[in-house]
């Protein structure tokens, strides 16, 4: 692993198409050994990871989703709150195990844990010259469908995939928000953020008209409105509560 963190950070772009080239073993114990040494609340490790190889398990996670990325990457590992593991414990030693699972507390522990483990992966996985995409989908698409598919026991609860593989694209980099919009110094902005939300979204326009590959109009504000208007559709509380999160405080 030879690229410094600092051009890692700066250049990440998510990958959705990948050479046929099998992870070499060394790559993908570089990529556990991230996920299993980052930090999580209460070192509780409130998460586990499917590292799914089976192509026909990909395929049928690319029919419940419709992303084209999880059937053609090399590996797809699928992040989950789990708060199963711990009970198993809990009831062999004769404990009771409270239920912070069913606080908005201990779910979002449980969400926070395994997307912090997925980033850790991506820069794993960037540094050992692999690209990475993010897919969310997983979650959201067809909830019940995905835990029946990958056996999730009681107390588990997809968070989101991470597609893996040898990067047949380089993607030009996104425009992302500037840090003066992003990150405040002490406190929240209270300064008007108009002219200047309104400069990124034109950039944003700007980018998707002019980047290589597939071209759009898409400006950024409303591209990602549409985004929100779809996903008032999910049902993931009820998707919660089938997995044995019932969330009451």
């Amino acid at each position: 692993m030879q690229a410094e963190i600092k051009q890692l950070f700066e250049t990440r772009t998510s990958v959705r198409r990948y050479e046929y080239d099998a992870i070499p073993g060394e790559a993908m114990e570089t990529i556990y050994a991230a996920i299993r040494n980052s930090p999580t609340s209460y070192n509780g490790q409130q998460l586990s990871v499917i590292d799914i190889a089976d192509q026909e398990v990909k395929l049928k996670l690319y029919e419940i989703t419709g992303q084209k990325q999880i059937k053609t990457c090399n590996r797809f590992l699928v992040f989950c709150a789990d708060y199963n593991r711990i009970g198993v414990l809990a009831r062999a030693k004769g404990l009771e195990m409270p239920e912070f699972y069913n606080t908005l507390d201990g779910f979002t522990v449980g969400v926070i844990d395994a997307a912090i483990a997925m980033q850790s992966a991506v820069v794993a996985a960037q540094a050992c010259g692999l690209g990475s995409c993010c897919v969310g989908y997983v979650r959201t698409a067809n909830p019940a469908a995905v835990a029946e598919l990958l056996h999730l026991p009681q107390g588990v609860f997809v968070v989101c995939g991470l597609a893996i593989g040898v990067p047949r694209e380089h993607p030009d980099l996104k425009p992302k928000l500037p840090r003066k919009l992003m990150i405040h110094d002490n406190r929240y902005a209270d300064r008007d953020m108009t002219a200047e939300l309104k400069d990124y979204d034109q950039t944003v326009t700007e980018y998707n008209a002019t980047r290589s590959g597939t071209k759009s109009d898409n400006d950024w504000c409303d591209h990602i409105l549409d985004y929100y208007r779809e996903a008032m559709n999910y049902q993931m509380l009820a998707a919660a509560r089938a997995q044995g999160f019932d969330i009451k405080k």
